[in-house]
C-alpha cells in the first residue's frame, strides 16, 4: 500500500494526471466537431500541460529555494525537462497558424507565472484573477487548439463549445477552491473567500444548469449523443461540488475531480 501511494502522489504531483485531463478534453472537443483524431495535438496539449503546470507548481519555489531537492523533485524535474522536448517536437507538427496560438497560451502561462509587474509580483496574485486565466488556458489548449489546427470556421457552434468549455472549467476549479478555502492565501480573493463556500456551490449549479441550456443552441445537433455527455459530466461535477468541503484530502480535487474528463473520454470509448 506504501508503494501503491507513492506511486499515486508522483503520479499526481508530477501532472500527469491533469495532462491526461487535458488529452482527454481535447479528445471530445475533436469528436464534438467530427475531427479527424489527430495524435500530433494530443500529444502536444499533454505533454504541454505537464510543462506548464509543472512550471507553475515548482518554478517560485525553486527561484526562492524553499525547497529541497529531494528524489521526487528530481523525478518531476527530469519527467518535466523530457516533457518539454517531447512537447517542442509535436509544437513543430502542427499548423503554422496552430504554433502562432500555443505561442499565445505559452505568453499567458508566462504573464500568470512570471513576476513581471511591480513589486515582483505575477498575475497568479492578483485579486480574484486566478480562476479566469486558469480557465481561458484550458479552453485555449482544449478548445481553440484542436479547432485551429484543423482549420474549423469559427462558428456560432464554436463560440458555444468555448462558452460551455470555459464554465465547466470554472466549476472545477470552484471545487478546488473549497478544498483550498482555509490553506489558500487570503489575498487571494478566491471565489469562496469572497462570498461563502454555499453560495460558490449555489453558482457552480448554476453556472451547470447554463452549460446545458446552451446545448440546445447548437445548429450541427442531429442527435442527443453530446447533450447526453454533458449531461452525465454536469451531474458527475454537481455531486463533487455537492460533497466538496474544506476537511476533504487532497485527493478528492486532485485525482477524483480531476478525473471527470477522463472519465468523459472513457465513456466515448465505450460508446462509439
Amino acid at each position: 500500500m506504501v508503494l501503491l501511494k507513492k506511486i499515486l502522489d508522483f503520479y499526481i504531483k508530477s501532472s500527469l494526471h491533469v495532462a491526461l485531463s487535458a488529452y482527454a478534453l481535447v479528445t471530445m472537443t475533436m469528436y464534438f466537431f467530427n475531427i479527424s483524431e489527430n495524435f500530433e495535438v494530443k500529444s502536444f496539449a499533454f505533454f504541454g500541460t505537464i510543462v506548464g503546470y509543472n512550471f507553475v507548481k515548482y518554478d517560485a519555489l525553486a527561484r526562492l529555494n524553499r525547497i529541497t531537492i529531494r528524489k521526487e523533485l528530481r523525478l518531476i524535474m527530469v519527467l518535466s525537462l523530457c516533457s518539454a522536448f517531447t512537447s517542442l517536437y509535436y509544437f513543430f507538427k502542427l499548423e503554422l497558424i496552430t504554433q502562432i496560438f500555443g505561442v499565445l497560451v505559452f505568453m499567458l502561462l508566462l504573464l500568470y507565472t512570471l513576476p513581471f509587474f511591480p513589486n515582483k509580483r505575477n498575475a497568479r496574485n492578483w485579486k480574484g484573477i486566478k480562476i479566469y486565466i486558469v480557465s481561458l488556458c484550458w479552453v485555449g489548449v482544449t478548445v481553440l487548439l484542436p479547432l485551429i489546427n484543423a482549420e474549423v470556421a469559427f462558428t456560432f457552434d464554436v463560440l458555444l463549445l468555448i462558452i460551455q468549455r470555459f464554465l465547466l472549467i470554472f466549476v472545477l476549479i470552484l471545487i478546488f477552491e473549497i478544498v483550498d478555502f482555509h490553506t489558500d492565501d487570503p489575498h487571494l480573493q478566491t471565489v469562496p473567500q469572497q462570498i461563502g463556500v454555499e453560495k460558490t456551490k449555489l453558482l457552480g449549479y448554476l453556472l451547470l444548469g447554463v452549460l446545458l441550456a446552451l446545448e440546445f443552441l447548437y445548429d450541427a445537433n442531429q442527435d442527443y449523443v453530446p447533450l447526453a455527455f454533458k449531461f452525465i459530466v454536469s451531474c458527475s461535477v454537481a455531486l463533487f461540488l455537492y460533497f466538496a468541503d474544506e476537511n476533504k484530502s487532497r485527493y478528492y480535487a486532485s485525482f477524483w475531480v480531476e478525473s471527470i474528463p477522463i472519465f468523459w473520454w472513457v465513456l466515448l470509448l465505450f460508446l462509439r
